[in-house]
């Protein structure tokens, strides 16, 4: 709409930061990122679009603050990385950001997670299907939520947006990126995590970012408190993820192996991330699909972008596909 709207971006250079910040940019909106390297990802990114970088660090509540000074919204996209030390992080990031937003009179935005269900709970997850769970990560999730929800008391408006496994060009702390193939090499063999007949749910990060973007075109039309579930790409049998890759790099032979879950198990007590990565295994045994009818219900439509395009975009961005003088070399059909 108006180049008047600015938007905050935390966690910017992450996979559903970056994507949801060229998308802000594409809809109109005047871009803010904060990162402690503001000058370098300045120049690293220049090719987004006219964002402006500014230093800060999300766990010093004076930056965020005074990074959201004149903001209409923030995008709430850091999360640890590696699944480390949660505890520590999580929940004091998001209390900047509600600090920030109650001063600023700003909506705050959070890609949701599944984390927040239970392994023994429905398989089918709508906006209204309780969230209780036993995880570390994901009670933790579920206490980030209630306070956000709590916030409106204060003012605070939130729009939830969940999501599941994420790929795409900038999915580079992913499932995807980190176990199903090898960032920066081609790809030789693609390993799957979970049971090949167990159904599970991906979202391309592009698209995930353009349905934020049309979300916050129709802001007046959101609860003070909003939440939408994006289904983004299902396979009812899980493997099919793997098949496609496959497909793209032109190899139906292509070895699929199984992710070696024995050895994290046995390593977990000498490792903090197997030892998260162990908890958080139920996601791949049984299947989670995420409910978008409220979504497209709102908007018309849930941005969705083919999984062949996806995937081939998704091993551009990763380096995983030859080039031919700089130009990828993609399978044919």
């Amino acid at each position: 709409m108006t180049s008047e709207r600015t938007a905050l971006v935390l966690g910017a250079t992450g996979g559903i930061g970056s994507e949801t910040a060229k998308a802000l940019v594409r809809a109109g909106w005047r871009v803010r990122a904060m990162h402690r390297q503001a000058e370098a990802m300045a120049k690293r990114f220049a090719h987004w679009g006219p964002i402006e970088w500014v230093q800060g660090d999300a766990m010093n509540a004076a930056d965020v603050l005074a990074a959201a000074r004149g903001v209409q919204v923030i995008v709430h996209g850091v999360n640890p990385a590696g699944y480390r030390n949660w505890p520590a992080l999580v929940l004091p990031m998001i209390d900047n950001t509600i600090a920030a937003a109650r001063a600023q009179g700003a909506r705050i935005v959070l890609p949701g997670t599944i984390y927040n269900y239970s392994p023994t709970g429905p398989a089918v997850l709508t906006e209204r299907t309780r969230q209780e769970t036993t995880t570390r990560k994901g009670l933790i999730r579920i206490e980030l939520e209630r306070r956000l929800e709590a916030a409106q008391a204060d003012g605070v408006r939130t729009l939830i947006v969940r999501f599941g496994d994420f790929l795409g060009p900038q999915a580079g702390g992913s499932w995807f990126s980190q176990a199903m193939v090898k960032p920066g090499k081609p790809i030789s063999a693609v390993t799957y995590m979970g049971k090949r007949d167990v159904g599970h749910a991906w979202a391309y990060l592009p698209d995930g970012g353009e349905t934020i973007a049309r979300l916050l075109d129709r802001a007046a039309d959101l609860a003070p408190f909003e939440t939408f579930h994006f289904a983004g790409h299902w396979f009812e049998r899980g493997v099919e993820i793997a098949e496609v890759v496959r497909r793209v790099v032109g190899r139906p032979d292509l070895p699929i192996r199984r992710f070696p879950w024995i050895v994290v198990r046995l390593a977990q007590p000498f490792m903090e991330l197997f030892r998260e990565m162990v908890e958080m295994s139920y996601l791949w045994r049984r299947p989670f699909r995420l409910d978008n009818t409220k979504l497209v219900r709102f908007l018309g439509i849930e941005p969705h972008t083919p999984i062949d395009e996806a995937v081939r975009h998704t091993l551009d961005g990763l380096g995983c596909l030859p080039t031919t003088s700089g130009v990828p070399v993609l399978a044919k059909g």
